[in-house]
């Protein structure tokens, strides 16, 4: 069945609890890159360095992978809806008192307030999507990645718009939104049943355990290096107006959702998903180490383009996360997730640092090595990562719970 079919179970034949949890996950993942064109100003602002300005990216993803290992301990035992609500609302206090801050201090603190309630809120979305969801889990799924993309795309634009006027506005914007959705979501939204097994604190770390799911993570962890190298470290590189930054971040977001969605998964068929994942980290890596030595205008283009090859190892590094596995699926998501999201905190502060140390180029140097070093993972573990997730497809296919990948 075509997931885009408008018939019954087509994506865009879904219940209102579904609507109002995807457009309050677009706006979760629209605080990932609300930053990103405004960190000039927030410097300025703050009279504050880049390093410490890095800071609220790293706060934000520090605070979101210890988390991992929280979220399903807290859903499993109060619910899904109960734990979304808890998310935004942590979102709503945390965002609004991050516009309020007088020091980058105070911001980096707000800021890792929002990334636990970033972290209970996405942890939870796409199993509420999924379990609400008519028509099975296909179009759920595609209708979360859609919302990532979305999310993805729109920060930056946010955060041009209103930081163009003021850094503090893209704050209070993104406590509005989450408001609304938070009040959607109470009203739209009906409890879903628990899950029949409690998770530990331990669980995550255990599933770790699993050759495949630790391969898995260790590979995910050097590309989000990377990753989190572009998206946090360019805009000082590029040095543009709130509003020139913010429309090259959206254009790479636009790039990130359509290869995610779209463009992954033709590629999956055709070519096999650990060939399309490491031939997408190497072209990473050589569009990071162009970006790095290029003109400002090969820059720009790099930074656009990067978003393509990001949208690819997203879809592939979840999916692969999501079958290589034996642990229940919401288990092994938090075990994956907690190790990659310490690089998307590492990123932030040692780009800065090594520019300091060195020059503005050898950022992108270490970027590009640690893209490679994602590939070679895959490619050394292949056997494990192919075998094994072959040989749990069948059992994985049978489950209903299904867990969620913040990319």
């Amino acid at each position: 069945m075509d997931p885009f079919d408008a018939g019954a179970g087509g994506i865009l034949r879904q219940p209102k609890a579904v609507w109002a949890t995807a457009g309050a996950s677009v706006v979760a993942f629209m605080g990932i890159g609300l930053v990103d064109p405004i960190l000039p100003s927030i410097a300025k602002g703050l009279d504050a360095s880049a390093g410490q300005v890095s800071l609220l990216f790293t706060s934000y993803f520090l605070i979101t992978a210890l988390a991992m290992l929280v979220t399903g301990f807290v859903s499993s035992r109060i619910g899904g809806r109960k734990t979304l609500l808890l998310g935004l609302a942590f979102v709503v206090v945390f965002a609004g008192l991050a516009g309020t801050s007088d020091t980058v201090g105070q911001l980096v603190g707000y800021r890792a307030g929002w990334g636990l309630g970033n972290a209970l809120f996405v942890s939870t979305a796409l199993a509420v999507i999924v379990g609400a969801a008519a028509g099975g889990s296909a179009a759920a799924i595609l209708l979360y990645e859609s919302a990532l993309g979305l999310g993805m795309a729109c920060g930056p634009l946010l955060g041009a718009l209103l930081g163009d006027a003021s850094w503090r506005y893209p704050f209070f914007g993104t406590a509005f939104l989450m408001a609304i959705g938070f009040l959607c979501i109470s009203v739209f939204l009906k409890e879903q049943p628990k899950p029949a097994r409690k998770t530990s604190l331990l669980d995550p770390i255990r599933a770790l355990g699993h050759g495949g799911l630790a391969s898995a993570a260790v590979s995910a962890f050097f590309y989000n290096y990377t990753f989190f190298t572009v998206l946090a470290f360019t805009p000082f590189v590029l040095n543009m107006t709130p509003y020139k930054s913010g429309a090259v971040f959206f254009a790479w977001g636009v790039l990130l959702a359509v290869f995610s969605v779209l463009v992954a998964p033709s590629m999956q068929r055709r070519f096999g998903s650990l060939k399309v994942l490491g031939g997408s980290l190497v072209l990473l890596a050589a569009d990071v180490l162009v970006l790095g030595y290029g003109n400002h205008t090969a820059a720009i283009v790099c930074t656009i383009l990067s978003g393509a090859f990001i949208g690819v190892n997203n879809t592939v590094y979840t999916e692969l996360a999501l079958g290589v596995s034996d642990a229940p699926r919401p288990v092994a998501s938090a075990g994956y997730n907690f190790v990659r999201w310490f690089a998307a905190a590492a990123a932030p502060f040692f780009a800065p640092k090594i520019e300091e140390w060195t020059d503005v180029h050898i950022p992108f140097v270490v970027a590009a090595v640690t893209a490679v070093l994602g590939a070679v993972v895959v490619a050394v573990r292949r056997r494990s990562l192919t075998h094994e997730a072959e040989e749990l497809e069948p059992k994985h296919a049978a489950e209903d719970s299904v867990a969620v990948f913040a990319d």
